[in-house]
């Protein structure tokens, strides 16, 4: 009886010593770098994000938060870095939907799954696409795209920055819905399928506006419709998807930070709530603003929620059109 006594008295005494360190660990997060890991090379929307977001958070927790580079396979060399490092909180996903959610679908070697390897912590940011044109071609509008695409299907040709990305599943959904068909020509990312929509290469492609609006305001493209669910202020004369003959329909790239499964609750939220100040500044908006991107923070739930309803939204899409990047 005393020996049992003795033994609960000592793991009483080793939970209650255990417990404050747990607390004064977390509490005292973060007390080193932390690193934001990204799929994609620097420059672009994902790049740009970061970096507003890594400058803001050195400045909230008096540490720096660096931006790791870490582009290829889809982005899944940068996933599976953060999902295979260690719980402690220095170590972070940034992604976007392609490398989030798509590529462990079309990749036949699976190297991640966001459900079972990530802690999701919270949205950066949100941003519409549209669909462009070269100028030489006869479209002024969705209807005359689709017309042309059902008159002469597979002859209209669509520049995607590779399979599996939301600008080749948003074209995907409309051949699906609308009967139309063109020829999808896959690059390695935007700025070459951009080039050759520039060239005439190909006849259109679907972009995000902070790429597309220079090329729109020299008349180098023209913008036949967002994929925003209203117009945008940018460009209040070029109508939404759902305007033209897609009703309900929207689509949307994010970006958001997620951590790798066994990260403590307590950071998570932490930085969660750090995002939701960051991000509900004026001054920080008005920078996402000029990157054609809206800054929009959520909780862990809630992002969980969204990556669950995207992931539902458009695995049928990517599995009925037999999506593979192999």
């Amino acid at each position: 009886m005393q020996r049992r006594t003795l033994l609960s008295h000592a793991l009483l005494w080793a939970c209650a010593g255990a417990a404050p360190l747990a607390i004064a660990q977390t509490g005292a997060w973060p007390d080193k770098p932390v690193k934001l890991v990204l799929p994609y090379p620097p420059g672009g929307n994902v790049d740009g994000a970061a970096r507003i977001i890594s400058e803001q958070l050195q400045q909230h927790f008096k540490q720096p938060f660096i931006v790791d580079n870490r582009p290829g396979a889809g982005g899944m060399i940068a996933g599976e870095a953060v999902a295979k490092s260690a719980p402690d909180g220095y170590t972070f996903f940034m992604g976007a939907n392609g490398p989030i959610l798509f590529s462990p679908l079309i990749f036949k070697r699976s190297l991640y799954d966001w459900k079972k390897d990530f802690a999701p912590v919270s949205s950066v940011s949100f941003t519409p696409l549209l669909l462009q044109v070269n100028p030489s071609t006869p479209y002024k509008s969705m209807a005359d795209l689709l017309a042309a695409a059902k008159a002469n299907p597979g002859a209209i040709t669509m520049a995607s920055p590779g399979a599996g990305t939301t600008n080749h599943l948003v074209s995907e959904y409309l051949q699906r819905e609308s009967g139309a068909r063109w020829t999808t020509v896959h690059y390695k990312g935007n700025a070459p399928a951009t080039t050759d929509l520039l060239g005439g290469q190909v006849q259109f492609n679907f972009d995000q506006l902070s790429v597309a609006q220079q090329f729109l305001q020299s008349h180098r493209t023209r913008a036949l419709v967002v994929t925003s669910p209203k117009r945008l202020p940018q460009l209040p004369d070029v109508p939404t998807l759902a305007e033209s003959g897609f009703p309900g329909f929207s689509a949307e790239t994010f970006t958001g930070i997620l951590a790798p499964k066994g990260t403590p609750a307590a950071i998570v939220d932490k930085l969660a709530d750090a995002l939701r100040q960051i991000l509900s500044d004026k001054g920080v908006q008005d920078r996402f603003t000029a990157l054609g991107s809206e800054a929009r923070a959520t909780t862990p739930a809630q992002f969980t929620q969204y990556l669950t309803q995207e992931d539902n939204r458009w695995t049928p899409i990517i599995k009925q059109a037999g999506i593979t990047a192999d």
